[in-house]
C-alpha cells in the first residue's frame, strides 16, 4: 500500500488564505482610488456648474444652493446649438472618412502582395511617432495654399487619414483567414468585391472601435479649430465656450454647464456602442 500523502498544516493554509484576502482587499482599494481620481474631475465640474458667480472661485465642492438657472443662461448667451451642430458635422464626417480610409490602407496591408509593402507600413507607422505641434504649421501652410482656412474642409480633411486607425484595423484583417480571399477569387470576385463584401463585415469590431475613438477625439477637438475657423458661426462646441472666458471675464460656473451639456452626446455614444466597444477591444487585444 501507498504511503498516505503528507498533509499540509492548517497554519500555512491559514496564512495563505489571509494573504489572498488581503491582496484582494489591496487591489480593490487601488482600484477605488484610481476611480476616485478619474471620477474627481467630473463630479467638481457638474457641482460647480449649479454654483453662483461668486462660489465658483471657492474651493469649496458643494454650493450652497443649486443653480439650475445656469444651463438655460448658457443657451441664452452663446448660440450653444449651433456649436453642438458644427461639432457634430465635423466629427461625423471626420470618423466616415477616417474609418473609409483606415479600412482601404488596413486592407492593403494586410491582405494584398505588394513591393516594399512591410516597409512602407512602417514609415506610415512612424508618423504616429511625430507630436501634433510639428506638423500644425505645414499642415496649416498647406491649407492656406489651398484656401481652406476658415472653412469646414479645412477641419476635416487633415484628421480624414489615420496611421493608428490603419494599424488597428490592420491587426483585425491579419487575423481572418485567407482562405477566404481565395475562396472568393475562385468564384471571380475582385480585390473591390473582396474588401467589401467579405473583410469589411468581418472587421465590424474594429470599424465600430475606431469610429468610437475617432468620433470622441475630434467631438471635442480644441487646437485646430482654434487655429482655423474665424467665424463665429462655424465654431466647434469646444472653440464656442471660450466665449464665456471673453465676454463675461471668469464665468466658471457658465463654463462648467456648458461643458456638462457637451459630454451628454458622448455619454449617450457609450451607452449605447459599449458592447460593440468592448468586444471590439477585447478582440483586437487576441489578434495582436
Amino acid at each position: 500500500m501507498t504511503e498516505p500523502a503528507a498533509k499540509i498544516p492548517s497554519t500555512l493554509t491559514k496564512s495563505a488564505g489571509v494573504r489572498a484576502v488581503a491582496g484582494g482587499l489591496g487591489l480593490h482599494g487601488l482600484m477605488a482610488v484610481l476611480s476616485l481620481a478619474m471620477v474627481g474631475p467630473f463630479v467638481w465640474m457638474l457641482l460647480t456648474s449649479f454654483k453662483s458667480y461668486s462660489e465658483a472661485a471657492d474651493p469649496a465642492w458643494m454650493p450652497q444652493a443649486f443653480l439650475w438657472q445656469n444651463y438655460p443662461e448658457v443657451l441664452r448667451v452663446i448660440p450653444f446649438a449651433r456649436f453642438t451642430l458644427n461639432s457634430l458635422m465635423i466629427a461625423g464626417w471626420v470618423t466616415l472618412l477616417q474609418v473609409f480610409t483606415s479600412a482601404l490602407a488596413a486592407f492593403s496591408f494586410a491582405r494584398l502582395e505588394w513591393p516594399g509593402r512591410d516597409r512602407v507600413f512602417f514609415l506610415y507607422l512612424g508618423t504616429m511617432m511625430l507630436p501634433g505641434l510639428v506638423m500644425l504649421i505645414p499642415t496649416f501652410q498647406i491649407m492656406v495654399h489651398f484656401g481652406l482656412v476658415d472653412t469646414y474642409l479645412g477641419l476635416i480633411l487633415p484628421a480624414a487619414f489615420s496611421a493608428f486607425g490603419t494599424f488597428l484595423l490592420r491587426q483585425f484583417m491579419l487575423g481572418i483567414p485567407k482562405a477566404l480571399d481565395e475562396a472568393a477569387e475562385i468564384d471571380g470576385a475582385s480585390k473591390w468585391r473582396i474588401f467589401w463584401d467579405v473583410i469589411l463585415p468581418l472587421s465590424r469590431p474594429g470599424l465600430v472601435t475606431l469610429a468610437i475613438f475617432t468620433f470622441m477625439g475630434n467631438y471635442h477637438s480644441f487646437f485646430w479649430p482654434l487655429v482655423m475657423m474665424k467665424t463665429v458661426d462655424k465654431f466647434p462646441l469646444p472653440v464656442g465656450l471660450m466665449f464665456f472666458d471673453s465676454e463675461r471675464g471668469q464665468a466658471t460656473q457658465l463654463l462648467m454647464a456648458g461643458v456638462t451639456m457637451s459630454v451628454v452626446p458622448l455619454i449617450v455614444l457609450f451607452i449605447f456602442m459599449q458592447r460593440q466597444l468592448i468586444r471590439g477591444i477585447q478582440i483586437g487585444a487576441v489578434k495582436g
